[in-house]
């Protein structure tokens, strides 16, 4: 997600991680001010293989499979992914895991 932002950032746009606690939930969003994703293949972006983007090549992109197995990983630790985009306007990658234990800066005191 975040490598896909940054690739589909043109210079001077933003990409944006962030992380938050709700409901008993981590939830992470990468926000990014790039090219976007056409509607039509919004429902489609987490297939293996899948490229919104007809023209990509392997030398310039990747093979459509990273958003399929950032999925299957989110999906077999009961979370939620979601996507939104607009052409010229930037995509929103969201994702939601239970917690479970402390966070990565808690300790015991």
């Amino acid at each position: 997600m975040i490598s896909n932002a940054i690739r589909y950032t043109e210079p001077g746009g933003h990409v944006r991680v962030c992380h938050a606690i709700e409901n008993g939930q981590d939830t992470f969003t990468v926000v990014d001010t790039g090219s976007g994703i056409p509607e039509e293949d919004l429902p489609y972006v987490f297939e293996r293989f899948y490229k919104a983007d007809k023209a990509r090549t392997r030398q310039r992109g990747g093979t459509g499979l990273g958003l399929a197995i950032a999925k299957n990983i989110i999906d077999a630790h009961s979370g939620i992914m979601s996507v939104q985009s607009k052409v010229e306007e930037g995509t929103t990658f969201r994702f939601s895991l239970p917690r479970k234990g402390k966070s990565l800066g808690e300790t015991n005191r």
